[in-house]
């Protein structure tokens, strides 16, 4: 019933997604904010950003260097279409760098970029891209052989997470059960 990891990724896309008072002070939880739509306000994000703060969780901010750097975030993170080197020039702002990869390819690549995690995805089956390919456990626990820090994502949810012991990785990435089903934070300890 629950997974013991060292980090939890969670992925959110609004800062209503996530109830950060279901958190409990621990340095266990990095929140990557990735808002592709409709942006939120700056001073919204700037409360976020403090409650994360005292709560002593990282936050990092996705492909937007600019708004990582007015709110101050621990780091940026680098979607998989992020091909770009400029994230090198983040090091001077002393930005941690977190990358996504589908492939041994990309994984390359954000090694390059200067990722400290790489969330490899798709891990297990996914309800919104029911079509897509996925990893499972065993082709995952593959690829940490030949890399490390490689955190999952991609169909973690209540049903499967007990799956996630058996993983080579002491962290995992959520990304869409947050929305769904938020008390999957209070099984994460």
């Amino acid at each position: 019933m629950f997974a013991f990891k060292k980090n939890y990724f969670l992925l959110i896309e609004s800062t209503k997604d996530l109830d950060l008072k279901k958190i409990k002070k621990r340095s266990k939880f990095i929140i990557i904010y990735r808002n592709n739509s409709k942006r939120e306000k700056i001073s919204k994000l700037i409360a976020f950003r403090k409650v994360c703060k005292i709560k002593d969780i990282l936050f990092y901010v996705a492909n937007d260097t600019h708004l990582a750097v007015n709110l101050r975030s621990d780091g940026i993170y680098l979607s998989s279409f992020n091909k770009s080197f400029k994230s090198l020039n983040l090091k001077r702002f002393k930005f941690n760098i977190i990358g996504a990869a589908h492939n041994v390819r990309e994984i390359h690549h954000k090694k390059s970029q200067g990722c400290e995690y790489i969330l490899l995805s798709r891990l297990f089956k996914v309800e919104y891209k029911k079509e897509m390919n996925f990893m499972g456990i065993n082709k995952f626990n593959c690829f940490t052989k030949r890399f490390k820090n490689l955190v999952p994502l991609g169909g973690i949810n209540i049903l499967n997470l007990n799956k996630i012991k058996s993983i080579n990785s002491n962290s995992i990435a959520i990304l869409t059960e947050i929305k769904k089903k938020p008390a999957i934070i209070s099984r994460l300890f």
